[in-house]
């Protein structure tokens, strides 16, 4: 008897999330429903199949994205199917009882996140726990939120984020959140492995993982939010105007990158147009994490973006020798920006120079043109 056959004493979520990557991987919705509703029957806890298994087996897919061993539409299809089989486990045996034994709990993605999974692993172990949940998915705009906060009269926020280039509207998220009276609880790779970007941007608390989250959320409750402030009263160094004139420049410093490159590197200057736009959304994610960068003043973060564009493209031997040109470029058009350019100068050090890919087979040799991986999936930046 395999560990997804009903009867067994289970043997562990690793063996569960074992088959259901196997699950997920074929694309096998059914034989993914099999595996979750068996570690149920055997014993499993709830809980644990929603974080231990499905968790596990969606921290994975973004590993293998990032590792080019699954393709854009294969990490699309698997999310589809864990999605589907967290709302299956959720509503799995006795109904939750009409009044929660707790109070009430608004979970929502930091608007342009459109990475929901974690957010609803979360309210759904918070539901478990006996909360009264309103989970608000993926990108909620600050208006709208606010205006739930005033309706619902939630004890606090659960805010997911997973890209670090949304950290600016987080902040303000934060901050509207906490004008309403309500703390907030912040979550998620954007907000860095240790929880500084939660304390840079004055979150009222920060947790790891949904299950630090719903005991924190519990046993030690955010306290009540800060009086109203501005921005720039949390971080005084957005006063040099800096991130303001990056980010609203980033058209214009994605076009003038873009030009620079064609006039440098001649094969860049024959790409065809949809090579072109691709190579157009690389500079774009450069800038935003520039922009980011500026907002948070940490070189990591944009050095780190860099790196990971190198490792990334590696793995899919794409051609990465443009990179430092396209840093070089874009330090020209930030003469009046010291800060930015040190962030441009700290990258380019850090990366070193960049590899050229062997040419690609010509067709008389039994190859052709190797196919450039979907560079539109949100997937791309770090924090899947």
């Amino acid at each position: 008897m395999t560990a997804g056959e009903p009867g067994n004493r289970h043997p562990g979520p690793a063996a569960y999330a074992r088959e259901l990557w196997e699950a997920v991987v074929d694309g096998d919705e059914y034989a993914a429903t099999r595996t979750a509703l068996a570690a149920l029957d055997a014993g499993l806890d709830a809980e644990s199949v929603l974080l231990d298994v499905i968790g596990a087996v969606q921290r994975k897919v973004g590993v293998e994205w990032a590792a080019n061993r699954m393709s854009v539409a294969g990490e699309h299809a698997a999310t589809a199917i864990n999605d589907r089989v967290i709302a299956v486990v959720a509503h799995h045996g006795e109904p939750p009882r009409a009044e929660p034994r707790r109070g009430r709990l608004t979970v929502a993605c930091v608007d342009g996140e459109w990475h929901a999974l974690p957010a609803r692993l979360l309210a759904e172990v918070l539901k478990l726990r006996g909360w009264r949940v309103d989970y608000l998915g993926a990108q909620v705009p600050a208006p709208h939120l606010i205006a739930h906060l005033h309706r619902t009269g939630p004890e606090a926020v659960a805010l997911s984020g997973s890209l670090a280039t949304r950290l600016p509207i987080a902040h303000a998220t934060i901050m509207a959140c906490q004008g309403a009276g309500v703390p907030v609880l912040v979550g998620g790779a954007a907000f860095g492995p240790d929880g500084r970007y939660a304390r840079l941007l004055h979150a009222d608390a920060w947790a790891p993982d949904a299950r630090s989250a719903a005991d924190r959320l519990a046993d030690d409750p955010p306290p009540p939010p800060r009086p109203v402030r501005r921005a720039v009263d949390d971080l005084p160094h957005l006063a040099d105007q800096e991130y303001t004139r990056v980010s609203e420049a980033a058209p214009r410093l994605v076009e003038a990158v873009l030009d620079g490159l064609e006039r440098r590197l001649p094969e860049t200057a024959g790409l065809s147009g949809g090579r072109r736009r691709e190579l157009a959304e690389d500079i774009a994610h450069l800038v935003d994490y520039l922009a980011a960068a500026l907002y948070t003043d940490d070189a990591g973060l944009f050095t780190g973006y860099v790196l990971w564009t190198a490792e990334v493209s590696a793995a899919r031997d794409a051609d990465t020798h443009h990179l430092p040109t396209a840093l070089d470029v874009l330090d020209g058009q930030l003469g009046d920006c010291p800060r930015a350019r040190r962030l441009l100068d700290r990258a380019r050090r850090a990366a070193g120079p960049m590899p050229t890919p062997a040419p690609a087979p010509t067709p008389a040799s039994g190859g052709g043109d190797p196919a450039r991986p979907a560079d539109n999936d949100p997937g791309r930046e770090p924090g899947r």
